[in-house]
């Protein structure tokens, strides 16, 4: 018990020295990047942050398709746990990229809201999964709630390769990676930002699973 949290410890410790390092760097070391609208100067800095939240909602939401797909395969309870507790980071993640993505948008394209495509497949896979916590809290029978809960979370990540491919198939004002010039400094220090991100998602990810099955627990015992 206490290697294990010896671990944690460490693997929290370089979250935040990485998130510290990264964000000291986009905010204070990075000059601003030359550009024919004066406001984009300074804007770039937003990228550090929109981009690995991004990744974050991506990968949490993928969990829940996975751990959806299993349970429907093993019927395992501990598969729903997952794919729940992973959805409802996908959605504190995914909230905040609609709110970074609206600080860019506000001096970048003169308003908080276009209803560019980028924008509103991203709201629509928020609402789709803001659908499977509203069908969890009116179900009450557990295996109802984790069957259902499945099919939910398979049907909403079509929302992911839609919001991925929106500004390829679309007119999009959301500029595409090919569009985005970085310095050579610039790079490790976005990675850094991403992989910082996604190991403090795993982190919280692990603690709710954990705390959960404790829970389930005592309610089992309690049961008896």
């Amino acid at each position: 018990m206490e290697f294990k949290r010896i671990h944690a410890l460490v693997l929290l410790g370089t979250v935040y020295l990485m998130a510290l390092y990264g964000s000291y760097n986009a905010l204070m070391v990075f000059g601003p990047i030359e550009s024919p609208t004066q406001p984009m100067r300074e804007l770039y800095r937003n990228v550090f942050f929109h981009v690995p939240i991004n990744a974050v909602t991506y990968t949490a939401f993928t969990i829940t398709l996975i751990g959806s797909v299993m349970y429907l395969i093993k019927r395992d309870i501990k598969w729903d746990t997952l794919a729940s507790s992973s959805a409802k980071f996908g959605m504190i993640f995914g909230t905040l990229t609609l709110i970074t993505g609206m600080v860019w948008a506000q001096p970048a394209w003169g308003s908080y809201w276009n209803w560019d495509p980028r924008e509103t497949t991203t709201l629509i896979l928020w609402f789709m999964f803001a659908a499977y916590f509203a069908l969890r809290s009116s179900v009450e029978d557990d295996e109802a709630k984790a069957r259902l809960s499945s099919v939910i979370g398979i049907f909403a990540y079509v929302g992911i390769p839609l919001t991925y491919i929106s500004t390829t198939r679309w007119f999009s004002l959301h500029p595409k990676v090919s569009e985005f010039s970085m310095t050579p400094e610039m790079g490790p220090v976005l990675g850094m930002m991403i992989l910082g991100t996604l190991a403090l998602f795993f982190y919280l990810l692990w603690l709710d699973v954990k705390v959960k099955g404790l829970k389930e627990a005592k309610e089992s015992i309690g049961g008896k």
